[in-house]
């Protein structure tokens, strides 16, 4: 019947760099940062949230539809990535009508944790609302984007931590291969900008205390320090099962993706070796052809903790030697979207591939790559609490 080739139809992406393709590639282009300075609890705490342009984008699509106003943010977030996405696809429709052939797999670490906290606070009050329950449910993240493009197939919202967008991907990857879908939207979500999830990762040891920098969080940085820093943002991606002969130039595949896990022996499951991305990096890079093996560039996780960076460079040097690719990362302009991060590390790739060109760091780094001639095919690396990881490989047609 001929090979067939997961493409990315459409991407559609909301985050501190910018809410479409243009505001977002002008901020890769000026790698100026978007982080502020908040106060949170008394201390000056840096975070990466939307900027005021698409913040009031997102309020519009809010104030549009009066049953999106008792939601989380992390649900607004993802509908607007999956509406940009699916319109990009030419799958967007006003008729209303269900389509049963268009699958959804909306991800998240936290979920809803603005709405957590606030209905908490309520309870402490003995005033907790009956809306409680059925808006603070995983569930929400698929069921309602699926409203929103009117999908009728599997809807299904899952958390692996912060590889959670990318297997989002491999779910749809599988149902596609499966042919229980013919069209499948998958992605991440994240609205962790709140006082508690803040505090968690104060608890924790790893939050950068640079709020006074132009760069408060700094994957690659040379001094031994925790630089991680909270992000918010969203991006959803389009995918179809298609035939070679259909493919066309400049088309985005889905080659492969890799998984990965390793026995927790930390509170955070990171081992010094990273062996939870040598599995996933090895997985991916089996599924290539033997006579195309070759990676340009790889997006790395690196949230800017000195554990997790070393972590994910040793894993890379056991994996490919001395013959390791460019390595590049967003990190340090978005900070650390959680459950989002991965999807939005796939925009960066597809950001590349089309501009064949990234920011680099504007800091002294460890690393020494060399930017490649030319880019066709990407690795993007996740990871998250509890020993997992995930790497996919992108390729350019």
């Amino acid at each position: 019947m001929g090979k067939e080739y997961i493409v990315l139809r459409g991407c559609g992406a909301i985050s501190p760099l910018g809410f479409n393709e243009v505001t977002t590639a002008q901020s890769y282009t000026s790698g100026q940062p978007a982080f502020k300075t908040i106060l949170h609890q008394n201390q000056p705490t840096p975070v990466a949230a939307l900027s005021v342009d698409a913040e009031n984008t997102l309020q519009q699509l809010i104030k549009a539809n009066p049953a999106y106003k008792n939601l989380d943010r992390s649900v607004h977030l993802a509908i607007y990535a999956a509406r940009q996405a699916a319109e990009e696809a030419g799958w967007l429709r006003s008729d209303h009508v269900l389509h049963d052939d268009l699958g959804v797999n909306i991800g998240s670490s936290r979920g809803a944790a603005g709405l957590f906290e606030q209905h908490f606070e309520a309870f402490q009050q003995n005033d907790l609302s009956a809306a409680a329950s059925p808006t603070t449910t995983l569930g929400n993240l698929s069921s309602w984007v699926a409203h929103a493009v009117n999908a009728g197939g599997a809807q299904i919202s899952h958390s692996i931590t912060c590889s959670t967008a990318l297997m989002a991907l491999a779910n749809g990857m599988a149902w596609l291969k499966a042919g229980m879908a013919t069209r499948f939207l998958a992605g991440g979500t994240e609205a962790p900008l709140t006082d508690f999830t803040i505090a968690q990762m104060k608890a924790i040891g790893i939050y950068s205390k640079r709020d006074s920098h132009t760069f408060p969080c700094q994957p690659y940085a040379v001094a031994k320090q925790n630089t991680f820093v909270l992000g918010e943002g969203a991006a959803v991606f389009a995918l179809e099962l298609v035939a070679e002969t259909e493919l066309k130039k400049g088309d985005v595949i889905l080659e492969a993706i890799g998984l990965g896990f390793e026995q927790i022996g930390s509170k955070t499951g990171i081992s010094k070796e990273g062996l939870n991305f040598q599995k996933s990096m090895r997985h991916a890079l089996s599924q290539l052809s033997e006579k195309d093996p070759g990676i340009e560039l790889i997006i790395t996780h690196t949230p800017g903790t000195y554990a997790g960076d070393s972590a994910e460079l040793a894993a890379l040097a056991a994996v490919f030697g001395a013959e390791a690719p460019a390595i590049t990362t967003n990190k340090w302009l978005t900070g650390h979207t959680l459950g989002a991060s991965g999807g939005l590390s796939v925009e960066f790739a597809l950001h590349i591939l089309r501009h064949q060109k990234f920011p680099a760091p504007s800091y002294p780094t460890s690393i020494q790559a060399t930017a490649p001639a030319s880019i066709n095919r990407v690795l993007v690396n996740a990871a998250g609490f509890g020993g997992n990881a995930a790497s996919i490989v992108l390729r350019q047609w």
